[in-house]
């Protein structure tokens, strides 16, 4: 008889945004961080109540999950983006509501592997500013079950969600660094333009850097309800 073969939960984050009045704006943020699994090995399964994930890395190891939302999710209008690094789901809520979902599972119950995305939270009072952009290039978005493979957010509207952004720049930039980069030294640097000459130091200017005095700050508070 072969033996069970091991599965294994990947790291999951996220964020949400909520409003009463823009069906845009009450979006949820789920994010895998699980690298190195090819788009022909992930499988997920979006339902109006849950999100499955299935994925197996290109060493053969398996990571899954599944999630019971809180409440139910328009299945039409949410997207994903899949890369070698991570899976991040644009997952639009289904009731148009003032106040955030108090968890993003059905059950109150702590899960280890599932945390905040601290870079995509806001505060309840605070979601009027820019909304969140893709972590990677929006041209790579897909709709849940196929069909949009073109790309695009379809019917995401940034705009909408609280500060217009100019994505066309961010094409290209999933993992592969920034255009004119040296990524094959010891550090990633600016290309060296033999054109341009050395400019001469200003008269008076100090030619030590004087270092930037550390910025300190309160350590952030997970805003998923903690249980006793």
């Amino acid at each position: 008889m072969a033996a069970a073969t091991a599965t294994f939960t990947p790291e999951v984050i996220w964020a949400q945004r909520s409003s009463l009045t823009v069906a845009e704006k009450n979006t949820l943020y789920v994010t895998v961080l699980q690298s190195d699994v090819a788009k022909e090995s992930l499988k997920l399964d979006l339902t109006p109540t849950s999100l499955t994930y299935k994925g197996v890395t290109n060493k053969g190891k398996e990571y899954t999950f599944k999630i019971d939302f809180f409440e139910e999710i328009d299945v039409a209008n949410s997207r994903h983006i899949h890369t070698d690094r991570a899976t991040e789901c644009i997952i639009r809520k289904k009731e148009l509501k003032e106040e955030f979902w108090p968890r993003l599972t059905k059950e109150k119950v702590k899960l280890h592997w599932l945390k905040t995305d601290f870079d995509k939270w806001v505060d309840e009072d605070e979601q009027d500013g820019p909304a969140p952009e893709p972590e990677y290039d929006p041209n790579m978005m897909s709709q849940f079950g196929g069909g949009d493979d073109a790309g695009g957010f379809g019917g995401i509207d940034f705009s909408k969600l609280g500060g217009a952004q100019d994505l066309s720049g961010l094409g290209g930039m999933g993992g592969m660094g920034m255009p004119g980069m040296d990524m094959t030294g010891g550090g990633a640097g600016l290309e060296d333009d033999s054109d341009d000459e050395d400019m001469p130091d200003l008269e008076g200017e100090n030619p030590k850097a004087v270092p930037s005095e550390p910025v300190t700050g309160e350590k952030k508070k997970s805003p998923i309800e903690e249980l006793d």
